[in-house]
């Protein structure tokens, strides 16, 4: 069973560099969801979490079950984008996020619109855990 979450917008800015493109200097599908996995990353890290220890001192990982991914328009190399994270659903060992890549401020060109689900698994046996109370602890309902 899964609570609605309302949780404020969290925003990381994410320059594109040329490791990021195709030979036509335009972000390749693939990157964008690296763009996503440091948003989700850093948005942790706003709430004081970092991964590592979530392994070494509560045993779990966060994995991704899911992505959904609608590319709206191209991001070229040297766009500034910015990358949002939102929290739209928390079941007892899961997140679901909606995320969205703009260029320039948040608003303005939609780039890319996701949905991503994280799963709490046990570090060890990879069999899905409750989400630690750090993390809990920390969301807003």
């Amino acid at each position: 069973m899964t609570s609605a979450v309302s949780a404020a917008v969290f925003t990381w800015p994410v320059r594109v560099y040329w490791e990021d493109t195709d030979a036509g200097g335009v972000v390749y599908y693939a990157n964008y969801l690296k763009f996503l996995e440091r948003a989700r990353t850093e948005w942790l890290r706003a709430l004081g979490v970092e991964q590592g220890p979530l392994q070494d001192q509560h045993g779990v990982l966060l994995v991704i079950t899911s992505v959904e991914a609608n590319y709206r328009r191209p991001a070229h190399y040297g766009d500034l984008l910015q990358v949002t994270c939102s929290i739209t659903e928390r079941g007892k060992a899961s997140i679901g996020f909606e995320q969205h890549v703009y260029r320039g401020r948040v608003g303005d060109e939609l780039i890319l619109q996701a949905k991503t689900k994280v799963a709490c698994i046990d570090a060890k046996g990879f069999k899905p855990r409750p989400l630690p109370q750090i993390i809990i602890g920390s969301l807003t309902e």
